[in-house]
Parts: structure tokens; sequence; C-alpha cells
């Protein structure tokens, strides 16, 4: 049987995740610089196992507008091309053989708002994972409260399942924010 704090530390848990995700699908939004976090998610064939590309080849911003990629082992070129292909982070792959460079074109406007409305997206998605959260601790306080919780520990319980939800929905308005001015501001 659970207790009241392993129900609050569940909730956090949950929200936790939620934060992290939201974070790393805000890093796999261009924000118009050649960075090679934007690679990070991007999984290669390599030797029959799905391996991170930056584990199989080195990843660096040539310059602000260019993404070189350098494999450690040359036969591995084509399968890169192929994990970017389908990672379908928007860039085509050029190869020379050696390496494979990706440019990052400049942002025009509607991108720009194309960008914003996908992080809000994100932002909306990542409160919808703190919702459920709450949702999910308030039914374990509510099952408590069958077994025997009191009334009154049971609406405190609640209350700060609430203001832990508060407090991460403020996180969540803090990287969407801060996420948005990076891309509006280029």
């Amino acid at each position: 049987m659970e207790t009241v704090d392993e129900v609050l530390e569940l909730a956090q848990m949950g929200m936790d995740e939620t934060i992290e995700r939201l974070s790393k699908n805000l890093e796999k939004i261009q924000a118009g610089k050649a960075n090679p976090s934007m690679v990070k998610s991007v999984m290669v064939e390599y030797y029959g196992a799905p391996t991170p590309l930056t584990q199989v080849a080195s990843v660096t911003a040539a310059d602000a507008r260019q993404l070189v990629i350098k494999p450690w082992e040359q036969n591995i070129l084509p399968d890169i091309e192929k994990a970017i292909f389908a990672a379908n982070l928007g860039y085509t792959p050029q190869s020379d053989g050696e390496v494979i460079r990706l440019n990052i074109p400049p942002l025009t406007e509607e991108r720009r708002r194309d960008l914003a409305k996908q992080i809000k997206a994100e932002g909306e998605n990542a409160k919808i994972g703190l919702r459920t959260a709450r949702k999910s601790a308030n039914d374990g306080i509510k099952k408590l409260n069958k077994d025997g919780l009191s009334d009154d520990l049971a609406k405190d319980a609640e209350e700060s399942i609430q203001k832990l939800t508060n407090s991460y929905g403020d996180k969540v308005d803090k990287y969407i924010t801060a996420k948005e001015e990076q891309v509006l501001s280029l």
C-alpha cells in the first residue's frame, strides 16, 4: 500500500520526466544556427544495431550555417545519410565521400512563426503530461482516502499536488518563452 509521500514522489517523478522530454524536444527545434545537438536524436544502423550518430562520427559546426559529420569508418557514410533522411530533420545531407555536410538554411519570417507554433505545441504537450501526472497522483490519494486516510490529509495532499503541478507549469512556460525568444530574435 502506498503512502501520501510515495504518491507525491511518483507525481514529481512523472513531472520531472515531462520536463526532461520537453527539454529534449525543444533542443531538436532548429533555431537558425548550426548546432551539433540538432542531430543528437539521429540513430545510425551500425553493425545491425541502432547507434547514436555521435558514437559513429564526429559532428561539428563548420560555421553558423553548416554541420560537418565525419564518420570514424568511411564504409558507414551511406548508413549515416540514410539515418539523417529517416530522422526527417528537414536537411538534405551532402556527401563528398569523406564527410557529410548539412546546410542549415536561414530562417524566413514564415518559418520562424511555424517554429513558434511548434514550440507552443510542445509546451501544450508538456502541460498535458503534467496534468496526467496530477490526475494519477490525485487518483492515488483518493484510493488512500478510501483505504482509511483522513479527509483532511487527503485534501492537504491534493493541494500539495496542485502546487507541484503549478510550479512545473511555470517551468514549462519559462522553457517555451525562452525558446520562442531564441527563434524569433535571430
